[in-house]
């Protein structure tokens, strides 16, 4: 699959090809993210049982670990004197600039609703409310909150992910399309605490992210995507059987 980048973020910005951090750095990140699923994974287990769960908590709580790996991730490709711009892409210069994303965004989002569709029926997945129905919002407050808990896992998590994993292992293997394959199997095994289908599930959505990041070059797009997903899911969760 050809995946230059060929969207707005050309420039210098976007052209750089090696690593946005040191190894050990990386490899921190990668023990933390798979360590923390792991540990999710059988928390899951718990709360998915337990008679009283307390989202508030528990969605505060998702919202400062996000940010601080998030800045772990700034602080290393700070140290390895590397922008913001050139992890997530460049700024918007024009109103125009951000309606075309957002076009694409949405689009982005119809097209991955059909082909997660399909691996789901691939899969024999019915859904993810027996798997994480207990993170759904019960109540306007909780729904506020959701929907901030969403945002940050647009931001966070495609900046992570799409934005600094994807370019150290695209610099590392020297390919793009390896980079793209192992950020989404990392994406997928940070979701392992949903099930191993879903977990399969997310992973062809990461897969989808990076390719859209890729080609675009830019981190927007999916951020907004990412986010607009997240919502609706767990609000669709809490009133749809």
């Amino acid at each position: 699959m050809a995946l230059e980048g060929e969207g707005q973020g050309g420039g210098p910005e976007a052209a750089r090809s090696g690593p946005v951090a040191g190894v050990v750095h990386t490899l921190v990140l990668l023990v933390i993210l798979l360590g923390g699923a792991g540990l999710m994974y059988y928390s899951a287990g718990e709360l998915r049982v337990a008679d009283h769960v307390n989202r508030t908590a528990l969605y505060l709580t998702t919202m400062i670990w996000e940010w601080i790996l998030t800045a772990y991730v700034l602080w290393g490709v700070r140290k390895r004197g590397v922008s913001l711009n050139e992890v997530t892409g460049a700024k918007w210069k024009s109103f125009l600039d951000f309606a075309r994303d957002v076009g694409i965004a949405v689009l982005f989002w119809f097209a991955a609703l059909m082909a997660l569709g399909a691996t789901a029926i691939a899969l024999h997945f019915r859904g993810s409310k027996e798997s994480v129905g207990f993170l759904a919002p019960r109540g306007v407050l909780q729904i506020a909150l959701w929907i901030l808990v969403c945002v940050t896992a647009g931001f966070c998590e495609e900046t992570i992910f799409r934005g600094y994993l994807q370019k150290q292992f695209i610099a590392w293997s020297g390919s793009a399309a390896a980079g793209v394959v192992a950020s989404a199997l990392v994406f997928g095994a940070c979701h392992v605490y949903q099930g191993v289908k879903p977990a399969v599930v997310i992973m062809v959505y990461g897969l989808m992210f990076g390719i859209l990041a890729q080609r675009r070059q830019s981190l927007r797009p999916g951020m907004m995507t990412h986010a607009l997903h997240d919502t609706v899911s767990g609000i669709a969760a809490r009133f749809l059987r």
